[in-house]
């Protein structure tokens, strides 16, 4: 027997991601279409109708495109992961540390 979950769970789960909008660089080329390689590129904007992603408006670069995808927030999310301080350690990757 099958595990596969039922279609109602799974069409709520595609109905509540129509809508979903996101930005794809405009270069040319099969090259990586990473949006932090190309800020200055235009974007495209796409909307999910949930079958497929159809065209939805244009932004002039990453900044543009960000604000579109994210109205309600005031700040922008982070272009990459948080930074993390270094902790006490005397792992041998660790620089030692000079006495005070």
């Amino acid at each position: 027997m099958m595990d596969d979950e039922p279609l109602k769970d799974w069409a709520e789960r595609r109905d509540a991601k129509i809508g979903r909008l996101r930005a794809v660089p405009a270069v040319s080329g099969d090259g990586p279409r990473a949006s932090h390689l190309h800020p200055d590129a235009p974007r495209a904007i796409e909307r999910w109708n949930g079958h497929v992603w159809e065209p939805h408006g244009f932004a002039a670069n990453l900044a543009e495109a960000k604000a579109i995808l994210y109205p309600d927030s005031r700040r922008l999310p982070p272009s990459g992961p948080a930074p993390k301080p270094l902790g006490s350690g005397t792992g041998k990757h660790r620089k030692p540390q000079p006495p005070m």
